[in-house]
């Protein structure tokens, strides 16, 4: 348990240390691939989620999902991929290869659907390479372009909010 909180301490100044250094790109294009981080351990409906982004003209394949399990279970089979505590060491580096690869694909829009600071999730959407980053307004905004501020289980909402801002951009 101590580890843990010892743990945490420097994941979270490592992303501290790290914050302010974000370039800012102005977005002007349609939006053709998303990153999708997800705490599924707060939201497990990422299904509809996924089929709501659909909707709204996004090719499935077009979608990339990261998955945070607070309890992760090595042994357990999940349907996407998905990480936990472990898969970042006490520096703040990510141990996980798809983890990896998620944070170097250079999305149009990384959406970071969860609405509770979670210091793993924070390191993973700040180093993400993505263009643009849409978030919730409960988590530190240092870390998104753009909040909304809706719950986390309206994620019709969230969606429909997206796309009519960036509809107002263009």
């Amino acid at each position: 348990m101590f580890l843990n909180y010892t743990k945490e301490f420097f994941v979270k100044k490592s992303l501290k240390n790290n914050l302010g250094n974000d370039k800012n790109e102005v977005f002007s294009k349609n939006v053709q691939t998303v990153g999708l981080l997800i705490d599924e351990s707060n939201f497990t409906q990422s299904e509809v989620l996924i089929k709501e982004l659909e909707l709204h003209g996004i090719a499935s394949e077009n979608i990339k999902i990261a998955a945070y399990a607070g309890k992760f279970d090595k042994k357990e089979t999940y349907l996407r991929p998905t990480f936990g505590k472990k898969h970042i060491n006490w520096k703040g580096e990510i141990t996980e290869d798809f983890l990896n690869d998620f944070i170097n694909t250079e999305f149009d829009i990384l959406l970071s659907y969860y609405n509770v600071e979670n210091i793993f999730l924070m390191m993973i959407t700040k180093q993400s390479k993505a263009k643009f980053k849409v978030g919730f307004s409960s988590v530190d905004n240092n870390l998104n372009r753009w909040m909304i501020h809706t719950e986390l289980e309206n994620y019709k909402l969230f969606v429909s909010e997206l796309f009519r801002y960036l509809k107002n951009l263009k």
